[in-house]
């Protein structure tokens, strides 16, 4: 089990995926656990799913969590399955909880209530695409995959 999480091939596409993924999704973990690019930080984004979104605190710091390390994980290729499933429940609860009403087309003119999904169904394709072909070329789970096979 351990050795099919980190199997992976040497494909050059994983790698763009991850990387572009990773590099897509790390300012939106950071804007939840540092505050960075305009965002609340740990306590501000705990404190409005929590009360705003009535969301469980626990599930809230999974978020963070899941967006925040997991974006690293991917851009290294560390974890990558588990980093894109992680981050495809993420984009799930996203669609149903949030964007769903607002319809498929993200705001582009501000003439909707919010945004819609479409982006959020772009990070879930790359996601599963992810979880089934691994992390491809130049990662960390190659390595570790490369290691395991001598056991």
């Amino acid at each position: 089990m351990v050795k099919k999480l980190f199997q992976t091939d040497d494909a050059w596409s994983s790698l763009i995926l991850r990387v572009a993924l990773g590099v897509v999704m790390f300012p939106h973990g950071a804007q939840k656990l540092l505050g960075w690019y305009g965002g609340h930080g740990l306590a501000g984004t705990l404190g409005f799913f929590t009360e705003q979104m009535h969301i469980p605190w626990i599930i809230v710091l999974l978020i963070i969590i899941g967006e925040s390390f997991g974006s690293v994980g991917l851009i290294v290729g560390l974890l990558t399955r588990f980093a894109a499933a992680s981050l495809a429940v993420i984009m799930l609860g996203a669609i149903t909880m949030v964007h769903w009403p607002h319809g498929f087309f993200m705001n582009w003119f501000g003439q909707q209530a919010g945004e819609g999904f479409e982006y959020h169904l772009l990070v879930l394709g790359m996601c599963l695409a992810l979880v089934v072909s691994g992390a491809g070329r130049w990662s960390a789970d190659g390595v570790i995959a490369e290691r395991l096979r001598d056991y």
